[in-house]
Parts: C-alpha cells; sequence; structure tokens
C-alpha cells in the first residue's frame, strides 16, 4: 500500500508551547485516510517537527503502508532523515532514532522537502493541536 504523509511540527517561542500535525493521504485521491495532532508542552519547534513524522510515520504504518512519500517543511528533518545532514544536537538522536525505525518497519520511505504554503493540513493541525493547549491552560 503506498500513502504520502505530510507533517508539521511548531513551537510558539523556541522553546515554547508546541504542536504537531500529521496527515495521511492517499496518493491517487488526496483523500485524507488518517489524521494525528497533539499539543507538546513546552519544547523546541525541531522536536515539534520529528514528533509529527514519528506520528505520521506510525500512522502509515498502522494502515500497512509499505511505500511512503514524506513531505515536510522542516529542511532540517528532511536532510537528517536523508543523511544528508549531521545531527548535531542530542535531544534530536532519539527522535532520529524512533523515525529511522519506523521506516525500516514500512520499507521504501522517500523524504522530500516542501514549502510551507504546500504542508497546509499538517500545519493546521499542528496549530489547532497549540491552541487547544493554550485553551487548557
Amino acid at each position: 500500500m503506498k500513502v504520502v504523509v505530510e507533517a508539521d511540527g511548531g513551537s510558539r517561542g523556541n522553546p515554547g508551547p508546541a504542536g504537531y500535525g500529521a496527515v495521511v493521504l492517499d496518493p491517487d485521491t488526496d483523500e485524507v485516510l488518517v489524521e494525528r495532532a497533539e499539543g507538546l508542552g513546552v519544547t523546541t519547534n525541531n522536536v515539534a517537527e520529528y514528533r509529527g513524522l514519528i506520528a505520521g510515520l506510525r500512522a502509515a504504518a498502522e494502515l500497512g503502508a509499505t511505500d511512503v512519500e514524506v513531505r515536510m517543511d522542516s529542511k532540517l528533518v528532511v536532510e537528517q532523515m536523508c543523511g544528508r545532514w549531521k545531527i548535531k544536537h542530542p535531544a534530536m538522536r532519539p527522535l532520529a532514532e524512533e523515525a529511522s525505525e519506523l521506516v525500516r518497519e514500512i520499507g521504501s520511505v522517500r523524504f522530500q522537502w516542501i514549502p510551507r504554503l504546500r504542508n497546509s493540513r499538517a500545519d493546521a493541525l499542528a496549530n489547532q493541536a497549540m491552541d487547544s493547549q493554550a485553551a487548557d491552560r
């Protein structure tokens, strides 16, 4: 099964109140198969981006996907997951490893950087997660 994962994360302040959003799509129809979003408390935008990726990969794996195209507007996460950039920050290493384990479980995963404007579904979910977290306080 082939799917597209769009993932995003953000924080209001860095670090600040953070959240992620992830959407799993049918590549042929663009139908939304799964949406995931969660507030993360106070953390950095890069941690939130990785959490969005992990949530999207996990949702794709739960659907039985064996071929995934990941689209994200985080150049850092895309380049690190492709192995082109080193993971220098210690907090990123366990997140990258968790994502890598899901990549191995799925089988075929490709990463593509996209401009923020083309990541509006995942961005909206991440913002909803941050908004609902702020409302709970």
